[in-house]
């Protein structure tokens, strides 16, 4: 199989089915809302105009930087027979599963980490300051958060043993489970529960988005719930709606434009 044949299509589907599907979730937001909007809420407009300017900073910033990179850690475990899964020699449809399922993995720690470390949190409470949860929120990191992320999986990638068609297949999964997890639509109780007993659902990470800290370091999983159950950090609210969304300390309309969201790690730590 020629891998770089692959790819492209790949990277080029993943671009229209998150452009796709934030068109969709941007206008359902507004014709089934979740949230009913609150005077302290930003104009919409402005709001995803900020988040979206942070989403383009992110992905010139990420490709720029990271994406030969990715490509030549990957490559080079590859020659070498580098890797968990291709010491495991797993038939292909099962180390393609045992891919996924350890990269969702890492990306529960890796999120847990960005909590625990006063460090990391300086550059991930951008994400949580946001007064509004809708999609646009589900692409609002700080560069900073994605350089350190970025150059973390140039070792965890080839670590796990992982080809470039399962990462590209990874993001081509993980970009609609974050999109529809951060939306703003009203959903019927029975279908969330129903889906986050194997996936996170929109009720359980609007849990995480809450300020109230217990409920902001809960709910750490992207794509697959077991991961909050097993590490004991799964979490709901019986009525959802009544979440205050934002950070403390990040109420001021300053630090909600696009030069404060990038101020964001150097403003005072508030005790968490």
């Amino acid at each position: 199989m020629d891998v770089g044949r692959l790819i492209s299509p790949l990277g080029q589907t993943k671009a229209v089915v998150g452009i796709g599907l934030f068109f969709v979730l941007w206008c359902a937001e507004a014709w089934i809302p979740f949230w009913h909007e609150a005077k302290s809420s930003p104009p919409r407009l402005r709001h995803a105009g900020r988040n979206l300017t942070v989403t383009v900073v992110n992905v010139v910033l990420v490709g720029l930087l990271f994406s030969s990179a990715t490509a030549f850690s990957v490559s080079w475990a590859e020659s070498a027979g580098f890797g968990l899964l291709r010491w495991m020699r797993l038939p292909a449809g099962v180390s393609m599963v045992a891919a996924l399922i350890l990269m969702d993995a890492w990306m529960y720690a890796w999120h847990r980490m960005n909590h625990v470390v006063p460090f990391l949190w300086r550059f991930h409470r951008m994400h949580h300051s946001d007064p509004a949860m809708d999609v646009t929120t589900a692409t609002r990191f700080h560069p900073g958060e994605m350089v350190f992320s970025s150059i973390l999986r140039l070792a965890v990638i080839p670590l796990l043993g992982m080809s470039l068609w399962q990462v590209v297949i990874y993001e081509l999964i993980f970009l609609p489970a974050i999109q529809w997890t951060h939306c703003g639509v009203r959903v019927a109780e029975w279908f969330d529960r129903a889906s986050r007993v194997v996936f996170v659902s929109p009720r359980m990470h609007r849990v995480h988005h809450s300020r109230y800290q217990p409920e902001t370091d809960s709910n750490y999983a992207s794509i697959l719930s077991v991961w909050d159950r097993l590490g004991g950090t799964f979490r709901l609210r019986d009525d959802p709606s009544t979440i205050e969304l934002g950070l403390e300390g990040f109420d001021d309309p300053r630090t909600q434009t696009l030069l404060g969201l990038l101020k964001t790690p150097l403003g005072r730590q508030v005790r968490r």
